[in-house]
């Protein structure tokens, strides 16, 4: 018997669906990223997340203690959200560099770009929670210093969540995918802060809301966090391995336990009220550098760029062949 000729080794072949070739691995052009980096600082760029996200989030609480009855968490939340948003725009100033690049970008009203919206809103916001802040220390000018707490309160969530909707406005894979869920982790994260600075600060008799509000922000964030990272598919990685990987689940545990602590133990003394606020806010502030973290990996492996565009494009395509083929097998016309 003389051996099979080539053709039917190729169809033994494809028959048992084996192949010589392996599979091909992405790699970009040189190994280079496909992104430009950035020269962001790690403490800046997460300090202007963190900090932006308590002060507005803190003002929403000041405003609420200011009309239940509970001046001194009131006083409190607007001395911190005071220090927090100038503590925010100075880093953000450092990152940029010079403080006439900030200037810079208030020389237009651009709404359609989450940059310039983002600026004028802290041009806006800063002052009210300044005056706020200062008529009620120093105990002077009672009706401007309401009005000033109402319009901080107004533009406070706003402030706590502009910068996830500037996040996701770049090219950065991590931020940019998860434009949907960004926010509101983003909003959990900012209230379990302030809530947590409540606690710190404020005294016990006082403490009842922000321990609900801890509980809010808690389950916000760790029910947008779980459903972002579902839908990010591979690009869920950057959250879930290396530095960011560590923040973000030190970020999980801290939360949780702050509120947890927040709501049982909160109310039955100082100390234990203390605790339960300095894990809020560490939680958030490890959430926010998580985030960071997350986009920067991204932003160096080329991978979690090329491999979704091309997902989408092929969905784009087999979606458009499908149309395609229906419209082909439609009934003969008359």
């Amino acid at each position: 018997m003389t051996a099979a000729p080539d053709g039917g080794r190729r169809r033994r072949k494809r028959r048992g669906e084996r192949t010589v070739v392996p599979d091909a691995e992405f790699t970009s052009y040189y190994g280079k990223p496909i992104l430009n980096t950035p020269e962001w600082k790690p403490l800046d760029i997460g300090g202007y997340f963190f900090l932006g996200g308590l002060a507005g989030a803190g003002s929403l609480l000041a405003a609420g203690a200011r009309l239940t009855g509970r001046p001194a968490t009131a006083r409190a939340m607007k001395v911190s959200s005071t220090v927090a948003i100038a503590a925010s725009t100075a880093a953000l100033i450092h990152d940029l560099g010079r403080p006439a690049r900030f200037i810079n970008m208030l020389r237009v009203i651009k709404p359609t770009s989450p940059m310039s919206t983002g600026s004028w809103l802290l041009a806006a916001y800063g002052p009210l929670t300044g005056a706020a802040a200062v008529c009620d220390v120093a105990g002077v000018l009672p009706r401007a210093g309401d009005a000033a707490t109402v319009g901080a309160a107004l533009l406070g969530p706003a402030v706590a969540t502009y910068t996830a909707v500037l996040a996701a406005d770049t090219a950065v894979p991590a931020w940019h995918e998860g434009y949907r869920e960004l926010p509101f982790v983003f909003a959990g994260s900012a209230s379990a802060a302030a809530a947590g600075t409540a606690l710190l600060a404020g005294p016990v008799r006082e403490n009842r809301p922000a321990r609900y509000a801890a509980l809010f922000g808690a389950g916000l964030e760790a029910v947008a966090r779980r459903r972002m990272e579902s839908r990010l598919g591979m690009i869920a990685e950057a959250y879930r391995t290396g530095l960011a990987g560590r923040l973000m689940r030190s970020a999980e545990v801290l939360t949780a336990a702050g509120a947890l602590g927040g709501a049982l133990l909160g109310g039955r003394g100082r100390p234990l009220a203390a605790l339960s606020g300095a894990a809020l806010v560490a939680g958030s502030a490890c959430t926010r550098l998580g985030v960071f973290h997350a986009g920067k990996a991204t932003m160096a492996d080329p991978k979690y760029t090329v491999v979704p565009q091309r997902e989408r494009l092929r969905a784009r395509r087999e979606a458009a062949a499908a149309v395609d083929q229906g419209r082909g097998s439609g009934p003969p016309a008359a």
